[in-house]
C-alpha cells in the first residue's frame, strides 16, 4: 500500500466530484497492477496522471469525456514515442526544468482545493463552496485538523473517513449491490477531444515522460541493481494502459518515481506486493462496483481535503532539486503563470519560451555580434 497516498485521493475526489467510474477504475488499475507486477518483478507503481486530475478538480467543464480524451491522448503518444525510439530524444528536449513547474502548479493546485475542501462547505458535483465548515461533528474542522496534524499515514486517515460515512449514514449499507457495474464505452465530442488534448495532454505529457518513463528507469537501477528496464518498456505499458481503459472509463494511469519510491520504503521488493494490491482491487470492482459510490458519498469532505493535501505536497516536494537561479527562476515563471491563467499548457509554452531565452543570453553574453555570426558560419561549413 505504499502508493495509495496518492491513488485513494485523486480517485475519490473524482468519484465524487466528476462522476468517475469507480468500479471500472477499480478492475482495471487491477489488472494494471497484477500485469505490471509480473512483467517488471518489481513493485512497479500505477497511479493516476496528476495533472490531468488536477485539471478536472479545478474545471466544472472538464468532465469523464475530456478526461478519457486527456488519457488516450497521452497514452498514444506515450506509446508511439516508445515503440519509435524518440522517448529519449524528447526527453531532452524538454528542459527538468519545465517539467518541475508543470509539477509544483499542480501540486499547489490540489493543495489550494484542498484547504477549500478543509474550509468550507462543498458541493463537489458543483465545485462550488456553500458556506464555513461547523468546528464540531463528524466531517468538522477539528477532526480534519486533527486528521492533518496527528495521522501519520493517508491510509490511515482513509480508514478513518470509510468508518465514519457509515456512522454518518448508517443506512446506507443497505444501498450496497453485490456484482460489478455495467462497463460502457464512453462517448466523445469534438469538443471534448480538443478540451482534452489542450487542457489535458499537453501538461501531462511531460510530466509523464519525465517522471513515469525516464526518472522511473534510473530508480529502478539504483533500488533493484541487475533488474534494469527501458524506457521503451515503460512506454508500451503507460501507452497501452490508457489506449485500453480509458476507452471504458478507467481513469488515465500512468507508473510513478515516487510511487516506486514510497513501495521500497515500505518494504516492497517483488512484483508480488502489488499484484496483491491489484487483486484487491480487482476483487472490489468486481464484488462492490460503483455502489461503493454510495458509501463515498458519505465520506467527510473534510477529511478528503486532508488526503488531497497530502498528495499535493508530494507533488510539489518534486521541485526542491532545482539548484541554480536559472533553473528555479524558470519553474517559478512557468508555475506562476499556471496557476495565474488556469492553464497548465500556458504554463508549459511560457515556461519553454524564458528558456530558450535564458540559454540564448547565455550563449551570446560577451560575445561581439559579428563573433557570434562568424562561428554559426563556421559550423554551417
Amino acid at each position: 500500500m505504499g502508493d495509495l497516498g496518492t491513488y485513494i485521493p485523486i480517485v475519490l475526489a473524482l468519484t465524487l466530484a466528476r462522476d468517475l467510474n469507480l468500479g471500472t477504475t477499480l478492475i482495471f488499475t487491477g489488472v494494471y497492477n497484477i500485469i505490471t507486477g509480473a512483467i517488471y518483478g518489481v513493485p512497479m507503481p500505477v497511479q493516476p496522471m496528476k495533472s490531468i486530475a488536477a485539471e478536472a478538480l479545478s474545471d466544472t467543464g472538464f468532465g469523464v469525456p475530456e478526461i478519457m480524451a486527456a488519457g488516450i491522448l497521452t497514452g498514444g503518444t506515450v506509446f508511439v514515442l516508445g515503440v519509435t525510439g524518440l522517448m529519449q530524444l524528447v526527453y531532452r528536449l524538454i528542459p527538468l526544468c519545465v517539467v518541475r513547474g508543470i509539477q509544483l502548479a499542480q501540486g499547489l493546485s490540489f493543495a489550494l482545493t484542498a484547504v477549500k475542501y478543509v474550509k468550507k462547505i462543498q458541493d463537489l458535483p458543483k465545485s462550488k463552496s456553500l458556506g464555513q465548515r461547523h468546528w464540531v461533528g463528524l466531517d468538522g474542522l477539528i477532526l480534519a485538523i486533527v486528521c492533518l496534524v496527528f495521522i501519520p499515514s493517508a491510509f490511515l486517515v482513509f480508514i478513518l473517513g470509510v468508518v465514519l460515512a457509515f456512522l454518518r449514514r448508517h443506512h446506507v449499507v443497505h444501498e450496497i449491490k453485490f456484482g460489478p457495474s455495467s462497463i460502457d464505452v464512453v462517448k466523445f465530442s469534438k469538443h471534448a477531444w480538443k478540451k482534452g488534448f489542450i487542457k489535458g495532454t499537453i501538461p501531462q505529457l511531460p510530466l509523464t515522460l519525465l517522471n513515469s518513463v525516464v526518472a522511473v528507469v534510473k530508480l529502478s537501477s539504483d533500488l533493484f541493481p541487475g533488474r534494469e528496464f527501458t524506457a521503451t518498456s515503460l512506454s508500451v505499458t503507460v501507452g497501452l494502459m490508457n489506449l485500453v481503459g480509458c476507452w471504458f472509463g478507467a481513469m488515465p494511469m500512468c507508473h510513478g518515481a515516487g510511487g516506486l519510491a514510497g513501495q521500497y520504503k515500505f518494504g516492497g521488493r517483488s512484483g508480488g506486493c502489488v499484484a496483491l494490491l491489484g487483486a484487491a482491487k480487482l476483487v472490489l470492482g468486481l464484488v462492490l462496483g460503483t455502489s461503493l459510490a454510495h458509501v463515498l458519498n458519505q465520506f467527510p469532505v473534510g477529511i478528503l481535503g486532508v488526503l488531497l493535501l497530502f498528495a499535493g505536497i508530494e507533488l510539489a516536494m518534486c521541485s526542491r532539486d532545482m539548484n541554480t537561479k536559472e533553473d528555479s527562476f524558470v519553474m517559478l515563471m512557468c508555475t506562476a503563470v499556471s496557476l495565474v491563467g488556469s492553464s497548465a499548457a500556458l504554463g508549459f509554452l511560457v515556461g519553454m519560451i524564458v528558456y530558450v531565452i535564458l540559454r540564448l543570453r547565455n550563449w551570446t553574453k560577451d560575445k561581439p555580434l559579428s563573433t557570434i555570426w562568424m562561428q554559426k558560419h563556421d559550423d554551417q561549413l
